[in-house]
């Protein structure tokens, strides 16, 4: 309400000095927000004013999220100073209603609000405003603030002067975060010219010292650079072609040049093109070409870049090897004359010896059929030597040597004794060929004994000996008893018919 004339200031409406007193902070506040330029410093200072305008210790600025996802608490003051961090949803706590509804909140008592942040530690809070920061196309920040005294409770002014605040604030960190945004491209384009400047370093390093020729065209066919390879190789200075066409092409090369640069033009490349050039000299020069279009920031071709490489010296080395590779060709087909004619004796000689080999084949088969009956009969042959030693040194102990013992325990005159003697020598001597592979017990056995031994040799059973030398089963077990005392086998497991069968071998 505006003063009468002459009245008291001092008397004026409390309501119009509190609005004077708010509008001059927030004047006071405009200008120092707007000196601020660090965000994280802007929203100390922001959180801060606010809270002296509202008159309290404690409030809060949430911040949407890059990916506008959630609201995060970047700055925190009093209560809230421990809660930085803490992320909110549309609808959620006091902020995600702020952000909800894009317009201020007002709550008596958080602590029996039903949208509250069920957080014990956040019980001490009573009354509690929020205030989006809302900029023409969605809220960006919520600023909150609230009391803990009971009874303290913020009013409509307050709000209003809250809100006046938070679009000066908006404007502030939108004015810092531009400022930031501005800042660090700056920094990035500068690096990027820095990668360029050296990108740039690094291809004319690499163009100046490379050993093939390059040379750089426009569009128009106009050298825009040549490197030292170039000059060296053609006999051309910078000086004389930079700015020009080059005019080195020989006449008869000009179509295969003309169609290489239009299939290059249509898009194509040109690699490992064969062609020849002139050098400053007269001298043409084999050379190798491949050339590839680069294109401006516009994304059209400005230009293409041409590397020539000198062959004429593996030219030179090809041809030599191609007449060297003649000169074999004409060698090797002499060779495969001689060749075809040494074959074509070769292959006379081997069908002589073809039918020399079948010839020794049939005798050799004839030699071993005969081979064969003659094994046939020396293992009949053997047999039958078996058979007659086993035959005589059977009849000579049986036919004979039971008379020599009756003989010998007879009374004989001294020359008769020496005359059995003499004669059980003679009969040793005779059959000592047959007994060399047999030892020497053997000839102990009893008749009975050794034809039940020549049994076993030949693998019959007790059953089948018994049967066929017409006796029992228990006299030949008798008799094999017998027969492995004499042979030293008795109480050892020693198979007697391999033992009996070892003396043949």
């Amino acid at each position: 309400m505006p003063l009468q004339p002459g009245s008291d200031p001092q008397s004026a409406d409390p309501a119009v000095k509190r609005q004077n007193a708010s509008l001059r902070a927030l004047h006071e506040t405009a200008l120092g927000l707007l000196d601020k330029i660090d965000t994280e410093e802007l929203l100390e200072t922001i959180i801060e004013r606010a809270a002296d305008l509202a008159g309290t210790a404690h409030g809060y600025i949430y911040l949407l999220s890059p990916e506008a996802q959630v609201m995060e608490m970047r700055v925190g003051k009093g209560l809230f100073a421990g809660h930085l961090g803490l992320t909110v949803r549309k609808g959620q706590g006091m902020g995600g209603t702020v952000w909800q509804t894009e317009s201020p909140q007002l709550v008596s008592d958080y602590r029996s609000w039903p949208g509250r942040l069920h957080d014990p530690s956040l019980d001490r809070l009573r009354c509690i405003v929020g205030i989006p920061l809302k900029s023409d196309h969605q809220v960006q920040g919520v600023i909150g603030l609230a009391h803990v005294e009971p009874g303290r409770q913020f009013d409509e002014e307050d709000i209003t002067v809250l809100e006046r605040f938070a679009a000066l604030a908006l404007l502030a960190l939108e004015k810092a975060t531009l400022y930031s945004t501005v800042t660090r491209e700056l920094a990035e384009r500068k690096k990027a010219e820095a990668r360029i400047r050296e990108s740039e370093r690094l291809y004319r390093s690499f163009l100046e010292s490379s050993p093939d020729p390059i040379v750089v065209y426009n569009m128009q066919g106009i050298a825009t650079y040549i490197n030292p390879a170039f000059e060296q190789t053609f006999g051309q200075s910078r000086h004389e072609l930079l700015g020009k066409q080059i005019d080195f092409v020989p006449e008869e090369c000009w179509p295969e040049t003309k169609a290489a640069i239009d299939r290059m033009l249509s898009g194509g490349k040109i690699t490992m093109f064969e062609t020849k050039r002139l050098a400053k000299n007269g001298q043409v020069l084999d050379v190798q070409i491949s050339s590839t279009l680069f294109k401006g920031q516009n994304g059209r071709p400005t230009g293409n870049i041409v590397t020539l490489r000198d062959i004429s010296d593996r030219k030179r080395a090809e041809e030599a090897l191609q007449q060297y590779h003649d000169q074999l060709e004409e060698l090797v087909q002499e060779r495969t004359a001689e060749l075809a004619d040494a074959n074509r004796r070769l292959k006379q000689q081997i069908e002589e010896r073809k039918r020399a080999e079948a010839a020794l084949r049939a005798q050799s088969d004839h030699l071993e059929e005969v081979n064969t009956a003659l094994r046939v009969l020396l293992k009949k042959r053997e047999e039958d030597k078996r058979e007659m030693q086993e035959n005589v040194l059977s009849s000579v102990k049986e036919l004979v040597a039971p008379y020599l013992m009756r003989l010998k325990r007879g009374r004989l005159e001294p020359h008769q004794q020496t005359l059995i003697e003499i004669l059980q020598s003679n009969l040793d001597n005779i059959i000592s060929p047959f007994i060399s592979r047999l030892s020497s017990r053997y000839l102990n056995f009893t008749p009975a004994e050794i034809r039940v031994a020549n049994l076993i040799k030949e693998g019959k059973t007790n059953k089948e000996i018994a049967e066929l030398l017409l006796i029992s089963k228990n006299t030949v077990l008798f008799h094999r008893h017998h027969i492995r005392t004499k042979l030293g086998l008795k109480n050892k497991k020693i198979n007697l018919r391999t033992h009996l069968l070892s003396y043949e071998e």
